[in-house]
């Protein structure tokens, strides 16, 4: 707290700046599509927001850039904060995006690993909660549509 006039003023902590890394939920099948990163974890596809960029299409530039593929985007799913190491977080925004009855991937250099998975899987794999709660959220709404 600092004084003026004898009263004293609360000094506002300036607000956190944290890079936004923009993920999809894709779905290839009745497959949920996830990438190994340099921690071990499963994550999905996509990646930082650059200077100037939208959200939806820095995720379809992404995903085209990791696995290959173009995609349509679906609906905003979730935004939340993730502390990736000590001392350093990232916001995280997920998306769904439209499910493709089957294709061809392709893993970039970014990734350890590629991996298609079944819904049920999700529960065993290393992987923030939040990404698990974009998966069932988008293949909830997806309901029928999901495996065609």
């Amino acid at each position: 707290m600092a004084q003026t006039s004898g009263a004293p003023v609360e000094i506002a902590k300036p607000a956190p700046l944290w890079p936004v890394s923009v993920k999809g939920v894709l779905f290839v099948g009745r497959e949920i599509v996830l990438l190994k990163n340099e921690r071990d974890e499963w994550e999905l596809p996509g990646g930082r927001l650059e200077a100037g960029e939208e959200p939806g299409p820095c995720l379809i530039r992404e995903i085209s850039e990791e696995l290959g593929v173009d995609v349509k985007l679906g609906d905003l799913l979730d935004c939340w904060r993730y502390p990736v190491l000590p001392n350093k977080e990232v916001l995280i925004v997920t998306f769904g995006v439209q499910p493709l009855p089957s294709a061809e991937l392709h893993l970039s250099h970014e990734h350890k690993a590629l991996g298609r998975f079944p819904i049920a899987e999700i529960a065993g794999l290393p992987m923030p909660e939040g990404y698990r709660r974009s998966i069932r959220d988008w293949a909830r709404r997806l309901g029928p549509r999901l495996g065609r």
